[in-house]
């Protein structure tokens, strides 16, 4: 099973099962059921027939030859023709439909040849096209043709009967043209005669309204002449009178503009002078007095400050001196306190205070003495081989200086310091 189709110069036939009747698609599609349903196609393509009548018999009893040329297609519009034409032509080729339609083309213009003369024929081709194309349509008709067109092409006899048709056509208007034209030549001189007359008149005429159009030309030419010199003189003249008044107002209007240009140029210059002042005023005046005012102010500001700085200074020195004097004052006390209490103490103790005072400052001796050490970022040590090397030797040099002090306070302050330890042990 399948669906078929085709296109719009052609017709599918379905038959078989499912259908009462055989059904015609012209350029479509159908579902068709192979083997229960049969599909057969006719051709609907527009054919061209040549039909040849040679030597047909008029109605005159002259044999002549005729094509004609015809256009033929299955009806495929119409339901019933379609339905004759499938029962005549289904199954058959082109080519059989052809020999079908060409035979009944050509029985039909073989019957028309035979009713009509040669000189219908020949002169009236239209008619005879006509009459083979009625009759061959109402007959074709029936087995589904339709006839498109038909045209004769050519008539031809055996006898030279058209030929001798056209020779006698042909002397009768020969002598026709040769009276014609003796009859044209005569009418042609007597109007060519007559022609010539009218036109020598004519000319005749037209010098002497050519001679008399002269005169009136040069007539007026010369009015025109003295009319437009004398136009031309006044107007030379108001040329002259009025390029006297324009040279007259130019110069007014000159002078005029001079005036307001030196006008205008006054002012200017008081614009300029008045627009220097603003810029002086601008640039120096404005500039000086605000720097002016600005140095006041700042001289008023600095003013303000080395007062306001003194005062200040002033107030922190008064407070500070007296802090200072109250400073001064307890810390005399407390070391006349304390000498009081010392005095106190070295009268109960005499020597041991001394002493005491003594060991105390040996600490600052031996700082004061080794200080200078510190400072040396190098030190070079001579050795002769004998005593102590290195840092022991360095050592005991300020071991060696802090030994004699003992000896330099008893020659400064009279005191025995081994002597008073050594009381001041027996005594505890």
């Amino acid at each position: 099973m399948g669906f078929e189709v085709c296109g719009p110069n052609e017709v599918m036939v379905v038959s078989g099962c499912c259908h009462s009747q055989s059904i015609f698609i012209p350029g479509g599609r159908v579902f068709v059921w192979p083997g229960i349903q049969k599909l057969q196609r006719l051709s609907l393509n527009t054919m061209t027939l040549t039909i040849e009548s040679p030597n047909v018999y008029t109605q005159m009893g002259v044999a002549i030859s005729v094509t004609g040329i015809a256009q033929v297609k299955i009806q495929g519009g119409n339901d019933k023709l379609l339905q004759a034409a499938c029962e005549l032509f289904l199954g058959k080729s082109e080519r059989e439909i052809r020999k079908v339609a060409q035979e009944t083309l050509e029985g039909h213009q073989r019957a028309i040849m035979g009713n009509m003369t040669v000189e219908e024929i020949y002169k009236d081709r239209k008619k005879f096209s006509k009459a083979v194309f009625e009759v061959a349509s109402s007959d074709l008709v029936n087995m589904g043709i339709y006839v498109v067109s038909y045209t004769l092409k050519d008539i031809r006899d055996e006898e030279l009967y058209l030929k001798s048709l056209g020779m006698a056509r042909t002397a009768q208007v020969k002598r026709d043209a040769r009276i014609g034209e003796a009859e044209a030549q005569k009418d042609s001189g007597i109007k060519e005669a007559l022609a010539e007359e009218k036109r020598m008149q004519s000319r005749y005429a037209n010098d002497i309204e050519i001679a008399k159009s002269q005169r009136d030309f040069e007539l007026k030419k010369a009015a025109y002449d003295m009319e437009v010199q004398t136009k031309k003189a006044q107007a030379d003249l108001a040329y002259n009178l009025q390029a006297a008044k324009t040279k007259q107002k130019i110069r007014e209007e000159n002078m005029q503009v001079t005036v307001i240009e030196r006008s205008q140029q006054i002012q200017v210059q008081e614009q300029e002078i008045t627009r220097r002042e603003r810029e002086l005023d601008a640039q120096v005046r404005k500039p000086a007095e605000a720097e002016k005012f600005r140095l006041e102010k700042l001289a008023e500001a600095n003013r303000m400050r080395v007062i306001m700085e003194a005062e200040a200074e002033a107030e922190s020195v008064k407070v500070k001196g007296e802090a200072e004097a109250y400073a001064i004052e307890a810390r005399a006390n407390a070391e006349a306190e304390q000498m009081a209490k010392k005095a106190d103490a070295w009268k109960d103790y005499q020597d041991a205070a001394m002493i005491d005072m003594v060991l105390e400052t040996l600490p600052k001796v031996a700082a004061e003495i080794s200080a200078p050490l510190t400072n040396v970022k190098k030190v070079t040590m001579v050795s002769s081989g004998k005593g102590d090397v290195g840092a022991l030797k360095l050592t005991n040099e300020v071991m060696g200086i802090m030994e004699k002090l003992p000896s330099v306070v008893e020659n400064l302050t009279g005191i025995d310091i081994a002597k008073s330890m050594k009381t001041a042990s027996r005594a505890k």
